[in-house]
């Protein structure tokens, strides 16, 4: 089965076309290593919670839109080849820079996810 790698993401709405631009970058040199898909998605239907919520999750400001992201691997240790290239690639060093990221990497939520059903 399949492995994903998801974020949620705040971005300062300002920043979305600047952040589209870092995605489209980061996103050809997942693929080029081997990812079998790189989607990145932003909030259109994503409103505060009573409990919890996308937005809550990153403590969203007004300013700020969500973004949702994935990136699919063949398996888990796929996903850990392709992460360990990806991260000694040199067009990746300016982009891990949180001072030159246009969002909070501090907000960003992150994690790895075995697949439980795929139709």
């Amino acid at each position: 089965m399949k492995y994903v790698d998801g974020f949620v993401i705040p971005v300062p709405k300002k920043n979305l076309q600047a952040y589209r631009r870092m995605a489209l970058k980061a996103g050809k040199v997942w693929k080029e290593y081997g990812a079998l898909e790189y989607i990145e998605c932003v909030g259109d239907d994503v409103k505060p919670g009573k409990l919890t919520s996308f937005p809550q999750s990153v403590k969203l400001k007004a300013d700020e839109t969500v973004v949702f992201s994935w990136i699919v691997y063949k398996s888990r240790a796929h996903r850990d080849r392709i992460n360990k290239k990806v991260m000694k690639d040199p067009r990746m060093t300016a982009m891990m820079d949180p001072k030159s990221n246009p969002f909070d990497s501090k907000r960003m939520i992150y994690g790895g996810f075995k697949t439980l059903l795929e139709l």
